[in-house]
């Protein structure tokens, strides 16, 4: 682990450190999955290993409950809990009303039950994911693997008649092969460049036969932490409508980091 964090993971570790401030003792926490999100599972690991929290873990992907376990942090299933205090996860986007594009890791499905499954949802990002219209970032529709092509032409063809910019879909590979997601699905990635109406796409995408889920996020972040690489952070409260500014030091990021941890 290098001394000096690069600027991107400067970013993405303060919003991470300044978002398990949310976590308290004895909670249930979703876990989110991704590069951001699994800097937040390391600095809940540090809490749990060196203050002695109490927390119970969701995880939203098999990776993350990997990496939660190395760390120290206990994990159950959804069912096991039943209902979570509140879940930590990243975004590959998101607009000015804390709208999400999230499933770049091929997780959406799992992040989107937990989420939803949580009182409250802390989004943890840096400046690079904030866009005015969502659509830039591919949107993620994860889909069953029988008839996928058709179901692949019935949501090119309703694109064509809902406000976006770009209308094409690819599957996403793994190597040569399809990408499976934890439940074994495979996900089509929708290039639409501006969506006008998300509310509206989601809808819509979601009544396709051989659709699972898709990956637009709406009206369910309550806080998103954005980190950026001077070590400041931004904290936007949407229920409560603030904003504030703080800065947060960088400790020994090597302490974030056990034996048999990515």
């Amino acid at each position: 682990m290098p001394a000096e964090l690069s600027p991107i993971d400067k970013a993405k570790y303060v919003a991470a450190r300044r978002a398990v401030d949310f976590v308290e003792d004895g909670m249930r926490v979703g876990l989110g999955t991704g590069s951001t999100a699994a800097w937040m599972v390391r600095c809940l690991g540090e809490l749990v290993r060196e203050e002695g929290m109490k927390i119970t873990g969701v995880a939203t992907s098999g990776r993350t409950a990997e990496l939660a376990r190395q760390v120290g942090v206990p994990i159950k299933t959804l069912d096991e809990v039943k209902w979570l205090d509140l879940t930590i996860d990243g975004t590959d986007e998101y607009d000015p009303s804390l709208n999400l594009i999230k499933g770049g890791g091929g997780a959406l499905l799992q992040e989107k039950i937990v989420a939803t499954a949580s009182d409250q949802m802390i989004v943890i990002a840096d400046l690079s994911k904030q866009v005015d219209a969502l659509g830039a970032f591919p949107l993620p529709v994860e889909v069953i693997p029988f008839g996928w092509q058709t179901t692949k032409a019935l949501i090119e063809e309703m694109l064509s008649n809902v406000d976006v910019m770009g209308r094409g879909a690819s599957l996403r590979l793994n190597d040569r092969a399809p990408f499976r997601t934890d439940e074994g699905n495979f996900i089509l990635d929708l290039h639409l460049r501006r969506i006008g109406n998300p509310q509206q796409l989601s809808l819509i995408l979601n009544q396709i036969p051989g659709v699972v889920e898709n990956g637009l996020f709406l009206d369910i972040c309550d806080v998103l932490v954005i980190g950026n690489g001077d070590g400041t952070v931004e904290v936007r409260d949407i229920n409560n409508g603030t904003v504030e500014h703080e800065r947060i030091d960088i400790i020994d990021t090597e302490n974030l980091f056990v034996d048999g941890a990515e």
